[in-house]
């Protein structure tokens, strides 16, 4: 039976392994198997990188915005 275990990453971590991924003249799965993360994992990370320069569809919300509406939401709740 599969482990229930997440592993979690470091902010650093992610930020240099998108920044690998796209220095990397290979596929994101590639690229994941050479940093010894999961393929879903690097795609998710350059994904989010990606709305966070503004390239993301409509509608998408940037990191930022997403902890202003974390903080309103604790605000509120009290």
């Amino acid at each position: 039976m599969g482990s229930e275990y997440t592993k979690r990453y470091s902010e650093e971590f992610k930020r240099d392994a998108v920044a690998l991924a796209y220095s990397f003249d290979k596929t994101i799965t590639e690229a994941a198997r050479d940093l010894g993360v999961s393929p879903e994992s690097l795609l998710s990370w350059v994904k989010r990188d990606r709305i966070d320069r503004g390239e993301g569809g409509t509608g998408e919300v940037t990191s930022a915005e997403r902890e202003e509406l974390k903080r309103l939401r604790r605000q509120n709740a009290k």
